[in-house]
């Protein structure tokens, strides 16, 4: 029985590769299954062999602790060096969205504020 090694809901492509490369490397048995049309899945890789899938779980477990640290430590070089984006730089870039979604959190505000400022009349 298949068993999944990993779901790529939310999984950043290079991650994903890194991982397709760690299993061929590792000579796992792997297929992938792709997200639906409607986003009820993901997608995700799978084990074929269920003798295999401990083995890869724990190699896929070692992996996410190295690129857990790797990755940190690439943000924080970043933030050290001005690099890191922020979300002025976001508000820089897509100003027009920015807006429209601090426009959004003001007007749920003022609707879930409003029945208490109604009532206190």
């Amino acid at each position: 029985m298949a068993v999944l090694l990993l779901n790529l809901r939310d999984v950043p492509a290079d991650e994903a590769e890194e991982v397709r490369a760690l299993l061929d490397a590792e000579g796992i048995e792997w297929y992938e299954t792709k997200p639906s049309l409607w986003g009820i899945s993901g997608g995700g890789l799978w084990a074929a062999d269920d003798e295999q899938a401990g083995h890869a779980r724990e190699r896929l477990a070692r992996y996410q602790e190295e690129r857990t640290r790797r990755v940190r430590a690439e943000r924080e070089r970043d933030e050290a060096e001005g690099r890191a984006p922020s979300a002025w730089a976001a508000f820089r870039e897509r100003p027009l969205q920015s807006f429209a979604t601090v426009l959004g959190i003001v007007m749920m505000l003022a609707v879930a504020t409003l029945p208490f400022l109604l009532f206190g009349r």
